[in-house]
């Protein structure tokens, strides 16, 4: 798995994991850990990161014009715009997208001088899932999650996980108890990393023209 700290040219995609949720023993952390597992079968790098050691004040356009970007807003940007793919696991409160990841999303989508827009999201791949105690499995938030990231420039793959019940959902190893459904998370991160081999490449390709 890809350090965040490393800073290298890398001849792969990379794609990025992590949770739209702030709670250590979060049912989303432990699920987007399996995408991710499905992503590196591929071959490309990962990096997993964790929104809780990057905290954000709700988003503010007064403060964002007295002092510019917060620090950490900044340290996502940089991760987020060396990787070509991202893979989100979305935890749903009251029927939509978490705070955390939506916030984290406004700051992130926000251009630094000099900076073209959206730089950390358009043209990119995504795919999402969600985990839940509820019987839905988180799926309404997943509605408003593609609509946002697809609105700010993504590609969503089509394939989605919900994972309903989902306390009793996975094993002491953080793999989901169902063969099938573990499969159809690991295709989800297959599939994100093959479409984004291929977008790297061309865009490699175009470069060194």
């Amino acid at each position: 798995m890809q350090s965040v700290e490393e800073d290298k040219v890398t001849s792969q995609p990379r794609i990025l994991c992590f949770a739209g949720s702030l709670r250590k023993d979060s049912l989303n952390k432990k699920l987007v850990k399996i995408a991710m597992a499905g992503a590196q079968k591929e071959g490309v790098e990962t990096t997993y990161i964790d929104l809780k050691e990057y905290p954000l004040p709700v988003y503010d356009g007064d403060l964002e014009a007295e002092s510019g970007l917060p620090e950490n807003a900044k340290k996502l940007k940089a991760i987020m715009k060396e990787h070509q793919g991202f893979l989100l696991a979305c935890p749903e409160y009251n029927s939509s997208i978490s705070g955390a990841l939506k916030n984290a999303i406004d700051w992130t989508s926000r251009p630094e001088p000099g900076e073209k827009p959206l730089v950390c999201y358009s043209g990119k791949i995504a795919g999402i899932m969600a985990a839940s105690p509820g019987g839905l499995g988180g799926l309404r938030g997943l509605v408003a999650v593609r609509s946002i990231l697809e609105n700010i420039g993504m590609m969503v793959v089509p394939q989605q996980v919900a994972v309903a019940s989902a306390l009793d959902a996975f094993d002491e190893d953080g793999n989901l108890q169902d063969p099938k459904r573990q499969a159809s998370v690991e295709e989800i991160g297959n599939r994100v990393a093959s479409i984004a081999a291929k977008l790297f490449s061309s865009q490699s390709t175009t470069t060194s023209a």
